[in-house]
């Protein structure tokens, strides 16, 4: 008798508040195509297919930012995505609020020594390099440092991009020295921990060889150009831009050698019209590596 009370009860629940229930399916529902969508976002940014990416991440931000709190994780994490598409192809001033907002809600939710704050922090730190405001990224690609050695120790993929990415950093500023040990440290820190024919490994690689070809040591760089131009090729595939970036470094090596006939060559091909964005490519871009959650 209580069992069929309490059965009554609860349609009798369900009849008053029908809408309830529906609108918790819908939402789930979005929320789950959403979840989609960032798998998409994820495989398209790995490909360089850019373009295609930035509408999904915007549709998969707008779905969270509308059936989400304001603390949520994945919130932060589509934040992220979208920032990252938006630093891919140069709207900087589009991506730093969306990153800024991704760091705050991970160090509110998982603390300030979370692996994913250290990301957020990294995130940050290459947006405030490609637009020269070197002060502000130092801080933040070392505290992203010192939460990821702590967090992995100090043989770890992720410790090994802050490693890179201070490294361009102090190639920018002058301190060529420091560059080039921490270079040689994340090269062999990648190839000891993915392996050596990893993309990450060619981004160290291009790293320190732009460092060398900065002061003229042409000899030493063009082996490191060529290597990684080789793992990118093999692993990113011909079509990729971060293919592009290395032929362009090597044409400009090629031309700072006397040698025009090669650096036409490879200029040819990195301006190439299956490259996305062809004609826009960096003569020197930095070498950094993201994390994306």
């Amino acid at each position: 008798m209580r069992t069929m009370k309490a059965v009554l009860m609860f349609i009798a629940v369900l009849s008053v508040f029908p809408g309830v229930t529906l609108a918790t399916n819908v939402i789930q529902a979005e929320l789950a195509g959403a979840d989609a969508l960032d798998r998409e976002v994820l495989q398209l940014f790995r490909t360089g297919k850019y373009r295609e990416a930035l509408a999904k991440a915007q549709k998969a931000l707008d779905v969270r930012e509308k059936a989400k709190g304001k603390d949520d994780l994945k919130l932060a994490a589509s934040l992220n995505n979208l920032a990252e598409i938006y630093r891919v192809i140069g709207l900087y001033a589009e991506a730093e609020p969306l990153y800024k907002r991704a760091l705050v809600i991970d160090e509110k939710v998982l603390g300030r020594g979370h692996p994913d704050v250290a990301t957020n922090m990294n995130n940050l730190g290459i947006l405030h390099y490609l637009t020269k405001r070197y002060s502000e990224a130092e801080p933040l690609f070392k505290r992203a440092l010192q939460i990821r050695e702590k967090a992995f120790g100090k043989e770890n993929p992720a410790v090994a991009s802050s490693l890179n990415n201070l490294a361009t950093l102090y190639k920018s500023t002058g301190k060529t020295a420091e560059a080039e040990s921490l270079y040689k440290r994340a090269t062999a820190m990648w190839g000891k921990t993915l392996g050596e024919e990893h993309p990450d490994v060619a981004n160290a690689l291009n790293g320190l060889a732009t460092l060398y070809m900065d002061n003229k040591r042409y000899a030493e760089a063009e082996p490191l150009f060529k290597r990684g131009l080789a793992i990118r090729e093999k692993t990113l595939g011909k079509n990729h831009p971060d293919v592009a970036t290395i032929l362009m470094n090597l044409a400009m090596l090629c031309k700072a050698t006397g040698r025009d006939a090669e650096a036409h060559t490879y200029y040819t091909r990195a301006t190439a019209p299956q490259f996305p964005f062809s004609g826009r490519v960096p003569l020197a871009p930095p070498s950094l590596n993201t994390l994306p959650p």
